[in-house]
């Protein structure tokens, strides 16, 4: 089979995602550079596609692109919509770092419609849910990256560099975005008077910058870096960096980046006294295209630009003008501190429903298996409706010859082997499943699916047992019934269903599924 591999190539690539992934990425690759329209049209082509062959992972990858794409064209309650069904789809699945990621996307959606509160509460429950997952996966980074994203989005500088600064600690990639992260905050902050804290964040943009650009000249990179040194008085040096780089990045359209040299440009310009030629730089930087920009770039460049009409006039009109702008950026700022404030309340009080949820899972929860107790059980039996819908079964999961066990090997040896066997039945629960400890060495997995799938899960999960070196010098087995919900059953006649195929199994011989 190896060297079928090695010589032969699979019909489809083998990845994390779905089979159909490529028209997703194609899709997020149209909305990122401009193409709203055509990320829409194909999204929805794509869509077709995908649910037709039910490839779910990519269904949700589309919609995702298609949000983004509704993002950028301002088509705002549609975006929204899509994001609460993709919110609603991780939940159903029980995908933590999906609804993680779904509610930042969502935070995003709720900013640019001015529903604060709603944004503030959805980054908050995200950063809860991200701080119960594994640090080092990619899904999670991957969520991490959205949680910064709708910070910025928010103007929340102190959370986004956090986010950052964690996220650079496991790929350099994210340098860049860290950097630019502290320019901004560093140039608000010296917009509303607080020179020492500016000149904090700006140094420390600084010093990523020069350190990339040491080993990888980019002219992307080189724009944040003139701009840092500008704001902080090393014109000279900035002026130059910045006047290499402004054609390159206009004529590539990186108008974000061809707006932070013009700034830099103009900042050194005003410096040495050429007041027209800086006023030119910051009208340039207004005028360029507002795709791909941030809610924080206008208030940058309008106050320099009225910092150097003050320069150049200094009559009545243009210190009336300045203080108008100096007023409105610092307004700006206060509703951000707001803002700030909000998603600070909004997270001690996810962190106290979190707290709370742990208790309640702790109480539901077996302390030997860490699986779901008999309290689970109950409730996730009170769960079955005759009148449900979504395709339902139960297998019942009994060690064969434990009592045996524990005589001849002990009871530790016996919560072993039932530790043992909790693990192999998790590892065979997807997203929506859950498996239980029913009582003593009988277990109870409740699985979405039909019966046909119950038995082959049933099966795979005996072989399992049998094939496990579980104790020395004993061949563990397990009896498994399955029986599948069929409409008007209650969850008394469908736990009664799978009791009388698991007796059917333990007569058969043991070891045995019986379906």
């Amino acid at each position: 089979m190896a060297d079928w591999i090695s010589q032969e190539r699979l019909p489809v690539p083998v990845t994390a995602y779905g089979p159909l992934h490529l028209l997703a990425t194609t899709v997020h690759r149209m909305a990122n550079n401009g193409l709203a329209h055509e990320a829409v049209d194909a999204a929805d082509a794509y869509l077709a596609i995908a649910r037709s062959v039910g490839d779910e992972k990519t269904i949700r990858f589309l919609m995702q692109g298609k949000m983004y794409a509704m993002l950028a064209l301002g088509r705002i309650p549609e975006a929204d919509t899509l994001g609460s069904s993709l919110l609603h789809e991780y939940r159903r699945i029980g995908s933590a770092l999906g609804e993680a990621k779904a509610l930042c996307d969502l935070a995003q959606v709720h900013m640019l419609g001015g529903h604060y509160v709603d944004c503030m509460r959805n980054l908050a429950r995200a950063g809860v849910l991200l701080d119960e997952q594994p640090a080092d996966t990619d899904r999670r980074r991957s969520a991490m990256c959205s949680f910064a994203e709708a910070a910025t989005a928010a103007e929340l500088y102190e959370t986004a560099a956090w986010a950052y600064e964690h996220l650079r600690h496991h790929s350099a990639s994210f340098d860049l975005v860290h950097a630019v992260t502290l320019l901004y905050w560093g140039l608000r902050l010296s917009h509303v008077g607080r020179a020492d804290e500016a000149r904090s964040r700006l140094r420390r943009s600084a010093e990523i910058t020069r350190a990339w650009l040491e080993n990888h000249p980019d002219p992307t990179v080189t724009a944040v870096h003139a701009l840092a040194l500008a704001k902080l008085g090393e014109t000279h040096v900035a002026e130059k960096l910045a006047r290499s780089v402004i054609g390159e990045l206009r004529t590539a359209g990186t108008h974000q980046y061809a707006r932070m040299a013009h700034l830099a440009h103009g900042i050194s310009l005003r410096a040495h006294g050429f007041l027209h030629e800086a006023r030119r730089e910051f009208i340039a930087a207004r005028d360029l295209p507002e795709f791909g920009s941030r809610p924080d770039e206008r208030p940058i460049i309008r106050f320099e630009l009225a910092l150097t009409a003050l320069a150049l006039d200094d009559g009545q009109a243009s210190r009336d003008l300045f203080q108008t702008v100096e007023a409105q950026v610092r307004e700006l700022w206060q509703l951000r501190l707001q803002r700030l404030a909000m998603l600070r309340q909004a997270r001690q009080r996810e962190e106290i429903e979190a707290a709370r949820a742990r208790a309640e899972r702790e109480i539901l929860r077996d302390p030997l298996t860490g699986l779901g107790n008999r309290r689970r059980f109950d409730l996730l039996m009170d769960g079955i409706s005759p009148t449900g819908d979504d395709p339902l079964c139960l297998l019942l999961i009994d060690l064969d010859h434990f009592k045996a066990v524990n005589d001849a090997y002990s009871h530790s040896a016996g919560d072993r082997a039932l530790r043992e066997v909790a693990t192999i039945l998790r590892a065979h629960c997807r997203a929506g499943d859950e498996a239980v400890r029913y009582a003593g060495d009988e277990f109870v997995i409740f699985l979405r699916g039909d019966a046909t799938v119950g038995a082959e899960v049933g099966e795979r999960i005996r072989t399992a047992v049998a094939r496990a070196a579980i104790l020395a010098d004993v061949r563990l087995t397990v009896s498994v019934g399955v029986a599948g919900w069929k409409p008007g059953m209650t969850g008394e006649q469908l736990f009664r269903a799978a009791d009388d195929r698991l007796y059917a199994a333990k007569w058969s011989g043991r070891n045995t599924t019986a379906a």
